[in-house]
Formats: structure tokens, C-alpha cells, sequence
């Protein structure tokens, strides 16, 4: 392909950048974790690193649901509670 293909050569192009970079990010990742896994299973307190790493994730689930999951207030709600609010101090 030309440099100068025009607006759907160069879309065609940024998505096979886009498609390389993914997948050398991926295989890199993989290569990483696979060295990492490897490592670990080599160790003596394979077993209480493990339940660690699980304690670990179970509470940055926590976090995650608590920061995502939770409802926020009513915007009426929040309305009513400042009228109320003004009302109390003489506003």
C-alpha cells in the first residue's frame, strides 16, 4: 500500500498498527505471566503465596463493587435534603 492512499488507506493502516500493537502487547503480556507462573510454582510457600494472592483479589473485588455497585443518592432526595436543609438555618 501507497503513503499517500487517502482517507481509507490510512484508516486501513491505523487499524493494522493498532491490530500489531495489541497483539505484541498480548504476547508480551503472556510470555511475562508464563515466566511469572513458572517462578512461582518453583517456590516452597507456593501455597500461602497463593492464598495471599487470593485475599488480595477478593478485596480488590470489594473495592471495585463498593466504588461501582453502590447507588447513589436520589437527585429529588438530594434536593429535598438541601430545601430542608435552608429551611433549618432560616434561608
Amino acid at each position: 500500500m501507497t503513503r499517500d492512499a487517502g482517507p481509507e488507506g490510512r484508516a486501513v493502516l491505523l487499524a493494522a498498527g493498532l491490530a500489531d500493537l495489541a497483539v505484541t502487547t498480548v504476547a508480551s503480556a503472556l510470555g511475562t505471566v508464563l515466566d511469572t507462573v513458572g517462578g512461582l510454582l518453583r517456590r516452597s510457600d507456593a501455597a500461602e503465596l497463593a492464598a495471599e494472592a487470593e485475599h488480595d483479589l477478593l478485596a480488590r473485588g470489594r473495592l471495585v463493587l463498593d466504588r461501582y455497585a453502590a447507588v447513589p443518592p436520589a437527585h429529588l432526595e438530594l434536593l429535598a435534603r438541601h430545601v430542608m436543609a435552608r429551611e433549618n438555618h432560616g434561608g
